[in-house]
């Protein structure tokens, strides 16, 4: 299929299935989280998954190769990345597996149907809104600050969208764990699963995956803390076999 990519767009490999991503390197980039998020995502058979907040249509397409559910839709309110995504899904022949919609997540609720889905993930902005940032609406900006939405956001959303027992898969900062837990159970979402992430063994985590369900029994696991590299730099098994198998 003839898919546009621009002079200043590059087309990455996502090392699987052959798929592509097309990325514009002056925005926001999908990077490890993406990736990490789309392995602890777990997707059965038909499910139906939304994306909130998709970019450039990392997770879907990623998610579409790694498990078998039957749809997935990106949700995005940038409408450069909206379309890149889009390109993406042609360049992929995706186009009957994933649906990119250009829309705001505080209106997710409005634009789709309630209790409609499955599986919802998202990546969302890892930082508090703080003054410094209040006249910055760049796209790395938003894609990194809760400026155009929050984690209360993320939430109800998910609460509204998800089915009765429906799965949240989120990737996260761990110093906003505390406000993740709160935040998830406010809205009927049950923490179960919960995974650290360390750059190196015997390192400080930066990054939480965390699984809820919707009206889900409390009790939560913690799982083993993921470790990306070895002493020497190289991926760990786990990191490889996340990536490429």
């Amino acid at each position: 299929m003839d898919v546009e990519i621009k002079d200043y767009e590059r087309v990455d490999d996502l090392h699987r299935n052959g798929y592509m991503l097309i990325q514009d390197p002056k925005r926001f980039c999908f990077g490890v989280d993406a990736v990490l998020l789309s392995g602890f995502a777990l997707a059965k058979k038909g499910d139906r998954v939304l994306d909130l907040g998709t970019g450039t249509g990392v997770i879907p397409i990623l998610m579409s190769a790694k498990t078998p559910a039957g749809h997935f839709t990106g949700l995005e309110i940038q409408h450069e990345s909206a379309e890149m995504a889009q390109r993406s899904v042609r360049l992929n022949n995706l186009e009957e597996k994933i649906d990119i919609v250009e829309g705001d997540i505080k209106k997710a609720a409005e634009i789709f149907k309630p209790s409609s889905f499955d599986v919802i993930t998202s990546n969302p902005p890892y930082m508090n809104y703080e003054g410094g940032l209040k006249n910055d609406y760049g796209p790395k900006t938003i894609a990194r600050h809760e400026v155009l939405c929050s984690l209360e956001d993320i939430a109800y959303a998910s609460m509204k969208l998800l089915k009765f027992g429906g799965r949240l898969y989120m990737v996260h900062r761990p110093h906003r764990l505390t406000d993740i837990i709160c935040t998830l159970r406010e809205n009927k979402l049950e923490p179960k699963r919960i995974r650290f992430v360390q750059p190196y063994a015997g390192r400080e985590p930066n990054m939480v995956l965390v699984e809820a369900v919707r009206s889900g029994k409390p009790m939560v696991k913690v799982m083993p803390a993921l470790v990306i590299y070895n002493s020497d730099g190289t991926y760990t098994d786990e990191a490889i076999d996340i990536y490429y198998n």
